[in-house]
């Protein structure tokens, strides 16, 4: 996982969404050692795959470099990971700057409290009904969007509860004390949560909820539609998929692919995913370089 920066209190990106060449939230290390976590290999055994000693494999999996690379071939065997995906992202892939020109109304909010972790913020142009996805650390920066966009918050989606995601829920409801929650976790009243088929209106987008348990069990998925002009789709994944990785899912790891594969990398091609961490990518990027799929 990529080390966060410690001064990066607060960064909002409107469109093009993402603009900037952000780093990956894992490195090939990372992606290898999810795997083997998941599906309970010992490192030892990866090691001998990888043609390392047991001391390099470990440096391996926390850094992410070495000066020879390992034998993917035989890692990816053994792992049911992409050979050649992991040799992309070994030497140094990043997705292009996600294009998100034709979604006007989308920002990326991310706070940093020695984690970053990203929240989105979408509305309708007409209407100024605005839907926030996940709150981050803070609600100060999401509170400046919607006042400087002249907005009203109508409902809140949430990824998962993991606290990263939430820490700023509680200010969020005190301030807009009638907003709409939406999540997947047993533990919330009936009313507030996600339902197969439903379809929330904002003005003339349409959000609708795909259920992404693995990384969280209370995973979800929120797919944002009928922009304006034809605009792609945007899928806010949260956890469950990042450019070039996966959410970590030691407990339900062959769910948390399932899942992936079938509510995320089945939307069409030019879909934005926007995960909680990590940069902006396309289901058609996922596609070529994730070495999960």
């Amino acid at each position: 996982m990529t080390t966060a920066r410690p001064n990066a209190a607060c960064i909002i990106t409107g469109a093009p969404l993402a603009s900037a060449r952000m780093a990956l939230e894992d490195h090939v290390g990372d992606v290898i050692g999810k795997a083997r976590k998941g599906l309970g290999v010992e490192p030892e055994k990866v090691a001998e795959a990888a043609g390392l000693s047991a001391g390099s494999y470990a440096r391996f999996e926390e850094e992410g470099t070495l000066e020879e690379l390992p034998d993917f071939d035989k890692v990816g065997a053994l792992l049911g990971l992409a050979a050649d995906k992991l040799a992309t992202i070994a030497t140094g892939w990043i997705p292009r700057a996600a294009d998100l020109t034709e979604n006007k109304t989308v920002r990326q909010i991310t706070t940093n409290e020695g984690m970053e972790v990203h929240c989105y913020l979408a509305w309708d142009s007409e209407t100024r009904e605005a839907a926030l996805f996940d709150t981050g650390w803070s609600a100060e920066p999401i509170l400046k969007e919607i006042q400087e966009h002249g907005l009203t918050l109508k409902h809140l989606f949430i990824t998962h509860t993991h606290h990263d995601h939430i820490a700023a829920l509680t200010p969020m409801r005190k301030q807009f004390p009638d907003v709409e929650l939406h999540s997947s976790s047993p533990n919330a009243p009936e009313r507030q949560r996600n339902r197969p088929e439903q379809v929330v209106g904002l003005g003339a987008l349409q959000i609708t909820a795909r259920e992404t348990p693995g990384h969280a069990d209370d995973g979800a998925t929120y797919v944002i539609d009928n922009f304006p002009g034809f605009a792609p789709k945007v899928a806010v994944v949260g956890d469950a998929i990042f450019a070039g990785s996966m959410g970590g899912a030691p407990n339900h790891y062959q769910l948390a692919r399932e899942k992936v594969q079938s509510a995320i990398l089945s939307l069409s091609a030019e879909t934005i995913l926007c995960p909680g961490h990590g940069p902006i990518t396309t289901v058609a990027e996922q596609h070529v370089v994730n070495p999960f799929f």
